[in-house]
C-alpha cells in the first residue's frame, strides 16, 4: 500500500514539473516576442529621428517583412492593403481591367498578350503595341505596377489609352470598357480521336470544379468514352476545389486529404460530399514539374484510389497548406499552416524548408529517405517527392539559349516583326516555321547584339579558381582549355544544337497571336509525347488495367531484369 502511495506521489510530482517546465517555456517564448518586437520599434524609432537620409518607412517595413518570411518558405506571404486586388485574383480568378499581359520591353510598357474574347482584344490591341499615354497622363516612363494600376478599375468604366503599333508611323488612340475579369481555368476542352475526352485545366480558383464539371458532361454528351485531364503547369489553388474535382469521379464519402498542422483544432479531414459524376469512365491525368499543391491532391488522390493512370512527368512537391489572416490597416498575410495527406496516408512536399543548408538553400528530400506507401490496390507509391507517374516520360531539357532568348524578348520582338508580314497562318495543330524564316530568325538574333551566360562558364570559372588555390591548375591546364574550348558560347553552334526547342518556342509565339492560348495549346498537342501515350493508354483497354493493378511479388525489379537478359545474350 505504502508503494503504491509513493508511486502516485512521485507521478504527481513528475507530471506537475512537465506542466510548470511547459508554462515556463511558455511564458519564455512571450517574453522573447515582445523582447524582439521592442527592440524592432527602437531601432525604427532611431533610425527615423537620426539616419543621416530621410526613409521612406513603408518600403523599409514591408522590406523587412518579405526578407522575414522568406526565411521560412516561398508560400508564407504578406499582402499590403494596396496589393489584395493580387490575392483575390490569386483566389478566384477574378479581377476588374482590360484583360491583357503588360510586360516592360525596350525602355516601355507594352502589351504581351491580349486575352481573347475581352476587353483590350475586342478594341483591338495587339501584342508588341507601346503604352503612351492612360487618360491623357504620360505613361512612357512609367513601370509595369505603375500601368497596370491605371488599366484595373471598376467594371463599366472607360479609358483611353494611347499606344504606338510597332510598323506604324502613327500613334492610335483607343476607348476601352473595363470589365469583370473572370479567367476561364478550363484552357481549351474537345473530343480527339473520335472517342477521348481532352481537357486542360489551368487553376483551382473559386468554383472552377463547376466549370470541370460542365466541361465534362459537355465532352460525354459529344460522345467522350474515356477522359485526359491535363494538369500540367497548374500551380495549384483552392484545396476545396480539388477535393471537388475528385468527387466528380469517386464515391459520396471517399477520404481525399487530411491536413495537420501546429493548430490542432484546425486540424481538418476533407471527405467527397456529393454524388459521382462517373465511376467508370477510364481517365488518364497528365503532370510534369508545373503540377503543384492542389494539382497534386487531384493527381495524387486518383492516383491512391486506383481511379486513373498518371502520365508524365514527377509533380512539384508542394505538400504545404496556407491560410489567409487578416492584419490591420486591411493587410493579410498567408501563412502556411499545416501539412496535407492524400489518401495512402502520404505526404508529397519536397523540399524541408525547415531544415537549411549551411547557405540558405533548401534541398530536396532524397529518394533513399522517403517512405513506401500503398494504393487501395496495394500498389506501392512514395512520399516526400511530388507524384510520381504509373509512367514516366523523360522530359527533355534545351540549352539556356532558348531561355535568354525569350526572357530577353528576342523571340518576342522577332515575332511582333513576322505577324507584321504575314496576316493569317495555317490551322495550329498544323503551322510550323519553315528553314528559311528560321535563317531569318537567325540575322535577326543577330543584330540584336545577343549575349547570355552559359551555367557551364560560370561553373568553369569557378572550377578554375577552386583549381588555382588547390595548386591543380598547372597540373591539369590542357585538360582545362580543351574542356573550356568545348564549353565556350558559341552562338551560331548553339542555334543549330538547339534549333528543335528554339523554333518549337517561335512557332507557339506566333500561333499565341493568331488563336490566343487555346491555339498555342492545341500546336503543342499536335507533337506531344506524353498526351500520344496518354492516347495509347486509354486505347489499350489491358494496359490502362494493368497500371492500375500491383506487381505480382514474385517479380523482380525491372533492372533486375535488364541485367539478366544481358548477360544471358551477351
Amino acid at each position: 500500500m505504502r508503494k503504491s502511495i509513493l508511486f502516485v506521489l512521485l507521478a504527481l510530482t513528475v507530471m506537475h514539473t512537465s506542466a510548470q517546465n511547459q508554462a515556463d517555456d511558455k511564458n519564455r517564448r512571450y517574453f522573447d516576442i515582445n523582447k524582439n518586437i521592442d527592440i524592432f520599434n527602437s531601432v525604427l524609432r532611431e533610425l527615423d529621428m537620426f539616419y543621416v537620409d530621410s526613409i521612406e518607412v513603408d518600403k523599409l517595413i514591408q522590406g523587412t517583412i518579405v526578407n522575414m518570411l522568406a526565411r521560412l518558405d516561398p508560400y508564407t506571404e504578406y499582402y499590403p492593403e494596396e496589393s489584395m486586388g493580387d490575392l483575390k485574383f490569386l483566389t478566384t480568378g477574378e479581377y476588374a481591367g482590360i484583360g491583357a499581359i503588360i510586360s516592360y520591353n525596350n525602355g516601355q510598357v507594352v502589351i504581351n498578350e491580349p486575352y481573347e474574347g475581352l476587353p483590350a482584344d475586342k478594341a483591338g490591341l495587339k501584342a508588341g503595341d507601346a503604352i503612351l499615354e492612360i487618360d491623357g497622363d504620360d505613361m512612357r516612363k512609367a513601370n509595369v505596377k505603375e500601368v497596370s494600376e491605371r488599366l484595373k478599375g471598376t467594371p463599366g468604366t472607360t479609358l483611353k489609352l494611347k499606344i504606338k503599333r510597332p510598323g506604324e508611323k502613327s500613334e492610335r488612340t483607343l476607348t476601352i470598357f473595363r470589365e469583370k475579369i473572370e479567367m476561364d481555368p478550363v484552357t481549351y476542352a474537345g473530343v480527339m480521336n473520335d472517342s477521348i475526352g481532352y481537357f486542360h485545366f489551368g487553376s483551382f480558383t473559386t468554383k472552377s470544379s463547376e466549370r470541370v464539371k460542365e466541361t465534362v458532361t459537355d465532352l460525354k454528351n459529344k460522345g467522350a468514352k474515356s477522359l485526359i485531364m491535363d494538369l500540367r503547369g497548374n500551380g495549384g489553388g483552392i484545396l476545396d476545389e480539388a477535393v471537388n474535382v475528385v468527387n466528380l469521379f469517386v464515391p459520396k464519402g471517399e477520404e481525399i486529404v487530411a491536413t495537420k498542422g501546429k493548430v490542432k483544432q484546425w486540424d481538418r479531414v476533407y471527405y467527397t460530399q456529393n454524388q459521382s459524376l462517373d465511376e467508370i469512365i477510364p481517365i488518364v491525368v497528365l503532370i510534369d514539374t508545373g503540377s503543384a499543391s492542389a494539382s497534386e491532391i487531384v493527381a495524387g488522390g486518383l492516383q491512391d484510389l486506383d481511379r486513373a493512370v498518371v502520365v508524365g512527368n514527377r509533380s512539384f512537391g508542394k505538400g504545404l497548406v496556407q491560410t489567409p489572416r487578416d492584419l490591420p490597416y486591411g493587410g493579410n498575410i498567408k501563412i502556411t499552416t499545416s501539412k496535407y495527406y492524400i489518401p495512402s496516408g502520404r505526404c508529397i512536399q519536397a523540399l524541408d524548408y525547415s531544415h537549411r543548408n549551411p547557405d540558405g538553400s533548401v534541398a530536396r528530400v532524397p529518394d533513399s529517405l522517403t517512405n513506401v506507401f500503398k494504393t487501395r490496390s496495394g500498389r506501392h507509391v512514395r512520399d516526400g517527392g511530388g507524384i510520381t507517374p504509373d509512367i514516366t516520360l523523360p522530359q527533355e531539357s534545351g540549352g539556356t539559349i532558348a531561355y535568354y532568348l525569350m526572357t530577353q524578348n528576342i523571340i518576342f520582338d522577332y515575332v511582333t516583326e513576322w505577324v507584321q508580314k504575314n496576316k493569317e497562318i495555317a490551322p495550329p495543330e498544323q503551322f510550323r516555321i519553315s528553314d528559311t524564316d528560321y535563317e531569318s530568325f537567325k540575322q535577326f538574333v543577330k543584330s540584336r547584339n545577343f549575349e547570355y551566360d552559359k551555367i557551364s562558364e560560370q561553373s568553369l570559372k569557378q572550377l578554375k579558381s577552386v583549381m588555382e588555390f588547390e595548386g591543380y591548375l598547372n597540373v591539369a591546364s590542357d585538360e582545362f582549355k580543351a574542356l573550356e574550348a568545348k564549353l565556350h558560347p558559341n552562338l551560331d553552334n548553339d542555334l543549330e544544337l538547339f534549333k528543335g526547342d528554339i523554333k518549337s518556342m517561335i512557332e507557339s509565339e506566333i500561333v499565341q497571336r493568331y488563336y490566343y492560348k487555346k491555339g498555342v495549346l492545341l500546336h503543342q498537342l499536335s507533337r506531344d509525347k506524353v498526351f500520344e501515350k496518354a492516347v495509347e493508354v486509354l486505347k489499350d483497354r489491358d494496359m490502362y488495367q494493368s497500371a492500375l493493378k500491383p506487381l505480382p511479388a514474385n517479380v523482380p525489379p525491372a533492372k533486375e531484369i535488364k541485367e539478366k537478359l544481358k548477360n544471358q545474350y551477351s
